[in-house]
């Protein structure tokens, strides 16, 4: 998609080459949805076998939350409900309003239900809500003052209270596909009564470009259909006019943690080709390179430790080198770490250890470590034991002793199990030659080098 945009001449139109649409509304107002079956791309909620389609059958709502990408449908969907059950509709957005704009909602809802008639209350970006104000809509959802449906790009399990989610029913909306947006680009032309000024490629490079955002793509069309042009743009032409989107992406909220999930688990899978896609993904909406240098050593870590030790080292130069370079040739040496760590031999026997190890040191408390291990500096020390029997093994056969390095009333306990893949093959052949020793050693029989 990148070469979509490439620069070229720009296009220059004159005043006289350009024409309003209709009504002089926002074609996105204009082609707003009139029935829930015209909505676009949400059958699997809206049809008849969809829990929304199945609530306007019923005649009775209950409080949601719309969960969806932006330019999906769920302003209309939410207009469409009240009308089709004949509540009275209510919109508030959640980045224009405070305490006191909802007190004066909330009074009103009150007021009309006295009256017989219930309000739908869509809160747009409820997320942006802080707890109390999420709290405040919990008596009124209870009793019935009005049904609350709110609308949010976020996960909901991160974004709202736990109260808020028990009683109201999470719908997730679908990012737009490419036969949903064409649908939209049709209903676009019919209404504004021209066709789109684009050949067939631009046209779907005009598709691809809105990103399932059904809204954003409208806003294009509107662009192209107002310019009455007499010749259609290809591709090249068509970048000229519309600007290139940017990718969805909010390093704090669901599009980053979404991202490097991906990424960490195409790394674990050992997929280079999808690592080095999602990778690029964040790179591309503005991540912090350092950010994904830090998640790959992780990965380094947790997912190849010993299986290949010079994963670490790659992440560890890749950081180096992009610190000398900077953006964008030092961005090279993180995709190649990223490759690396992706195609190398994977074992979690250090993470495993590690973690059994940590609660096995939480469990086991403040017991000492074996006396002939202590080290006895001072001769009441010596008289107690510390030290005695000790074995430096570097003076002993094959240099191991074979001594137990665990406390008294606490036995040993196998923590790091390393596989039998990459650097860890030869970890297991010697942890098993030092065990036959020590059992040797136990026997009483010599071993030599």
């Amino acid at each position: 998609m990148d070469d979509l945009f490439n620069s070229v001449e720009p296009l220059v139109f004159t005043e006289n080459e350009k024409q309003p649409l209709p009504e002089n509304r926002p074609l996105a107002d204009i082609l707003r949805p009139k029935h829930l079956s015209d909505v676009i791309g949400q059958a699997h909620v809206t049809g008849e076998n969809g829990i929304i389609g199945r609530m306007v059958a019923a005649g009775r709502l209950s409080s949601l939350i719309l969960w969806g990408p932006p330019g999906t449908g769920k302003t209309s969907i939410a207009q469409l409900l009240a009308e089709s059950v004949g509540m009275r509709f209510e919109m508030v957005s959640a980045i224009f309003s405070g305490v006191a704009d909802l007190k004066k909602i909330f009074l009103k809802a009150e007021h009309h239900r006295q009256q017989g008639r219930q309000t739908l209350l869509f809160i747009d970006e409820i997320h942006r809500f802080n707890k109390g104000q999420q709290d405040s809509f919990l008596p009124y959802i209870e009793n019935g003052t009005f049904v609350l449906v709110g609308a949010t790009t976020e996960n909901p399990s991160f974004a709202l209270n736990a109260a808020l989610l028990s009683r109201a029913q999470v719908v997730t909306l679908n990012r737009l596909d490419e036969e949903a947006l064409g649908l939209l680009l049709e209903r676009a032309e019919t209404v504004s009564g021209q066709l789109l000024p684009v050949d067939e490629n631009a046209r779907k490079a005009l598709i691809a470009s809105a990103d399932g955002d059904g809204r954003f793509l409208l806003n294009q069309a509107e662009i192209l259909l107002a310019m009455n042009l007499t010749k259609s743009l290809s591709v090249p032409e068509l970048a000229q006019i519309l600007q290139k989107r940017m990718a969805i992406y909010d390093k704090d909220r669901d599009g980053h943690y979404n991202l490097i999930s991906a990424l960490h688990k195409s790394v674990r899978g050992s997929d280079p080709q999808a690592a080095l896609y999602y990778l690029s993904r964040m790179l591309v909406a503005g991540e912090d390179p350092l950010y994904l240098l830090r998640r790959l050593t992780r990965m380094a870590n947790e997912e190849v430790g010993l299986a290949d030790p010079r994963a670490m080292e790659q992440c560890i130069a890749a950081k180096e080198t992009y610190q000398l370079l900077g953006s964008p040739e030092g961005e090279l040496a993180i995709a190649q770490a990223c490759v690396y760590v992706a195609t190398a031999p994977k074992s979690n026997a250090i993470y495993k250890a590690y973690n059994q190890a940590m609660d096995l040191a939480r469990e086991s408390g403040s017991v000492l470590p074996p006396p002939n291990i202590l080290n006895a500096p001072t001769e009441m020390m010596k008289q107690q034991g510390y030290g005695e029997g000790y074995h430096y093994d570097h003076d002993m056969p094959d240099a191991f002793s074979g001594d137990n390095y665990w406390p008294e009333n606490l036995p040993p306990v196998t923590l790091y199990q390393p596989n039998i893949r990459g650097y860890e093959k030869h970890i297991t052949e010697r942890l098993a030659f030092w065990e036959h020793l020590r059992q040797e050693r136990k026997k009483g029989k010599p071993s030599g080098k």
